[in-house]
């Protein structure tokens, strides 16, 4: 057995080590981040994000596209389905609705800008990496699919979401 060490455990044992893990990445990329921001600014930082989020984010579509068996180009339905299984999505609160043949994606909650409020800080501006952390995945899921912002810090927030992803084919 390849990990003998969780084979005792609970369903909700292993869903908290599931979280965990989601809540350790999450703290590695922002310590990553601020790290170049403090050495190069936060222009560089953003454009070095930018190029790491270009190549995780095809790796994790297609680590998500294998374990859950989709063929390419599987559309919206497939990257509807694939949405649910992204590494924030243990640590986020996400909305994902139909509009006409659209999909919807909210970030209704996001981890990074609800610790900036409840700190009071100015929200993190992470529409440039957003563009293509979230065009690349779907591109990835499906090459027809076109990404569209609605909403993304630096926008402000006069919505009930944090950022706001459209997706058509």
């Amino acid at each position: 057995m390849k990990y003998p060490e969780l084979s005792s455990l609970s369903k909700d044992e292993l869903i908290g080590i599931v979280e965990d893990e989601a809540k350790n990445w999450l703290a590695h990329d922002g310590l990553w981040f601020q790290a170049v921001e403090r050495h190069f600014g936060i222009e560089k930082a953003i454009e070095l994000d930018k190029e790491a989020w270009s190549y995780f984010t095809v790796i994790e579509a297609k680590r998500i596209m294998k374990r859950l068996g989709l063929p390419k180009e599987s559309g919206l339905d497939g990257l509807e389905k694939a949405l649910a299984f992204r590494m924030y999505r243990r640590i986020n609160d996400q909305e994902i609705l139909w509009e006409n043949s659209s999909l919807i994606l909210k970030m209704t909650t996001c981890r990074v800008q609800a610790a900036r409020e409840r700190k009071q800080m100015d929200y993190f501006p992470c529409k440039p990496v957003g563009v293509v952390e979230y065009g690349k995945f779907a591109e990835t899921i499906d090459k027809r699919i076109k990404t569209e912002c609605i909403a993304c810090p630096p926008d402000k927030i006069e919505r009930n979401f944090h950022c706001g992803w459209k997706f058509s084919i």
